[in-house]
């Protein structure tokens, strides 16, 4: 420990101090989170502190603390040189939310910017650059000037975060991941909003996800997640807004990377499955209206081809080839009905896991990923089936998968009698602003 004399606090003062249920002084926060990046503090010890935290939790004042000195771990972005206000959309993850896709674009139609800062799937979610990357030739690192450029050239981009931003968080994550404390809300709030705030957005909206193939399995934590996170962005000078989701049922017919891409550009040409264009059209509307550009009709840039034009530009942009065929796995296997009657449940996780299973996913940041795998469904809950009707088709190049990705699913439908209806939550179940 060379120069811990030199330290203006001990980190287990800290610790014993929210052990002990006791609020942290901003003071105490700003050192910790500092100390903690520089190596002063120790990984046992932060682990203990994250420990404490949730249990514990945290106040408004000491999220905004901690949020903040995130943030100031390292760099900010600054959108204040382009032409058009800039808005973003966060989403907490899920199974088939290939929502950014379309979204992108079509908010870039109406003027405003959109600087979308996307991650790689871990575990049963997809990544939006895992999707983006079974395009040919399409590239997520961007350097700042090319990004820059491209918001005011294109209207939007999708690109990897550089590793300038909050740097705190990463370190922090990945030793949350391994001690059992990803679901303290004030870090999982701090972790996300403390790179969005960092992005330099000006408006920021979130798509809080609710059910069994999200992060937060009930309204209730997920409406305390999101109230936290609006209260965070709201501090820092952010326009934000939080819609919560319904994640009980994979989003749209398709979870896996090109198959996401092929349902995303339907749904740019005017198509696709309706809670697709639903949620992408609400969302659009969020950030137009948080960006001070409300009231225009976002369906008809659906319709009428405008985000399609947004869409090929920017993927021509990164290098991509918007014609190009997209990758197609080498095997299928069909899931069929059982028996007569309506699908009164389709569990997101089950499809999330068989999906990750069959090769859309990695279990470790370093796995490469199959850009054909993945599982495509013909029929959501409340649709009529027959016995021996396909109700879904598993897509991978490695069909020693397909043992492990059915097991997943074992259980993770059901079939009632004709006129049972199924007990879901809407599609779009909260609305969350100051």
């Amino acid at each position: 420990m060379m120069g811990a004399m030199s330290e203006a606090f001990d980190a287990v003062d800290v610790i014993i101090a929210k052990r002990d249920r006791h609020e942290l002084s901003d003071a105490h926060i700003r050192w910790i989170i500092d100390a903690y990046t520089r190596g002063v503090v120790a990984d046992e010890q932060m682990s203990s502190l994250n420990m404490a935290i949730l249990l514990n939790g945290m106040n408004r004042r000491e999220i905004a603390t901690w949020t903040d000195a995130m943030i100031k771990s390292g760099e900010r972005m600054d959108f204040s040189s382009l032409r058009h206000p800039t808005a973003d959309k966060h989403s907490t993850g899920g199974v088939g939310d290939k929502i950014t896709l379309p979204l992108a674009p079509l908010v870039a139609v109406f003027d405003v910017a959109v600087p979308q800062l996307s991650g790689r799937g871990l575990g049963h979610t997809g990544g939006t650059l895992d999707k983006l990357e079974s395009i040919p030739g399409w590239r997520a690192a961007l350097s700042t000037e090319e990004m820059l450029r491209q918001l005011d050239e294109i209207g939007a981009v999708i690109c990897a975060a550089g590793s300038g931003l909050a740097p705190a968080d990463k370190k922090l994550y990945a030793l949350r991941d391994v001690t059992g404390t990803v679901e303290a809300i004030p870090l999982i709030a701090s972790s996300i909003m403390s790179k969005k705030i960092a992005e330099g957005t000006g408006a920021l909206v979130l798509d809080v996800k609710v059910g069994s193939g999200a992060f937060m399995k009930t309204v209730d934590s997920a409406r305390e997640l999101a109230e936290t996170m609006v209260d965070l962005g709201t501090d820092a000078g952010v326009n934000t807004v939080a819609l919560l989701t319904n994640m009980q049922v994979p989003l749209g017919l398709t979870a896996g990377n090109a198959l996401e891409v092929r349902e995303s550009v339907e749904v740019l040409a005017g198509g696709g499955p309706e809670d697709v264009v639903e949620l992408t059209v609400r969302l659009a509307e969020e950030m137009l209206e948080a960006a001070g550009r409300g009231g225009q009709d976002v369906r008809a840039a659906l319709t009428d081809g405008r985000a399609m034009d947004a869409w090929r530009r920017m993927i021509a942009a990164q290098g991509g080839d918007p014609d190009a065929e997209l990758p197609v796995a080498k095997e299928t296997h069909e899931v069929v009905a059982g028996s007569d009657g309506v699908l009164t449940s389709l569990d997101a996780y089950a499809v999330g896991v068989a999906a990750w299973r069959l090769g859309a996913g990695r279990a470790r940041k370093e796995d490469p990923v199959q850009a054909g795998a993945g599982i495509e469904l013909h029929a959501k809950p409340g649709e009529q089936v027959r016995a021996g009707q396909p109700l879904m088709t598993l897509h991978t190049d490695t069909p020693e998968r397909f043992e492990r990705a059915l097991e997943a699913l074992e259980g993770g439908w059901s079939i009632g009698d004709d006129g049972t209806a199924p007990d879901l939550l809407p599609l779009i179940i909260d609305r969350i602003a100051r």
